[in-house]
């Protein structure tokens, strides 16, 4: 705990020491070029709001560029006059081109602190709004289509009956006879295959004589 207060006190002292000499410094330069009383004193303060401004445009995010632009302005006001005041100008011979700077100081540092501070980007999820109410959109009407009868299945076509085919009695007793041959051979009925097979019939006779065995 001690550490960190050691170190939290350090930061602050830095921090005081580096707004404060800046701050001195800006006034003397505004001084030095002129402007006495609290206009010297303004001077500082214009220059450490702007630099606030832009800072917190830079952590926004929004339009880094311009917080940038006006970062750099206000910096190097602040470290020319830290510079100045370091024996490189003579404060009682301060050149023209200084105090044409410093005077034109405020009106820079309004222009930039009211751009930083009322520019604000328009975002992606903002709506665009309109004067009057949406155009109702017609309603289109559908025609119903025809429900699809359901498919019925083709009504069965009657089998014309076949005409009886004329077997010869010689035939159908020489069909019994290997009928009874087939059963006494193999014990089970002779089928219609195996019967035209052996009198080598057509089909349609081999039903026939089949029936009347």
């Amino acid at each position: 705990m001690r550490a960190l207060l050691a170190r939290v006190d350090a930061v602050l002292v830095q921090a005081v020491i580096a707004a404060a000499l800046p701050f001195a410094h800006l006034h003397d330069i505004a001084s030095a070029a002129g402007q006495d009383g609290w206009k010297a004193w303004a001077y500082p303060v214009s220059v450490d709001l702007l630099l606030v401004a832009a800072w917190r445009r830079l952590r926004a995010g929004d339009e880094k560029a311009a917080g940038w632009c006006w970062f750099v302005i206000a910096l190097t006001a602040s470290l020319g006059a830290n510079v100045a005041t370091a024996g490189l100008l003579d404060m009682d011979r301060v050149p023209a081109w200084l105090r044409i700077l410093v005077a034109g100081w405020p009106a820079v540092a309004f222009l930039g602190g009211t751009l930083l501070a009322h520019s604000t980007p328009a975002t992606d999820d903002q709506t665009v709004t309109t004067d009057g109410p949406e155009p109702l959109q017609p309603i289109e009407e559908h025609e119903s289509e025809p429900t699809p009868e359901p498919l019925l299945p083709p009504a069965a076509v009657p089998t014309p009956a076949r005409p009886p085919v004329p077997v010869p009695a010689a035939l159908v007793e020489h069909a019994r006879k290997v009928a009874a041959e087939h059963h006494t051979r193999t014990g089970t009925v002779i089928d219609t295959p195996t019967l035209r097979a052996r009198l080598g019939v057509p089909l349609p006779m081999a039903d026939a004589i089949a029936a009347q065995l």
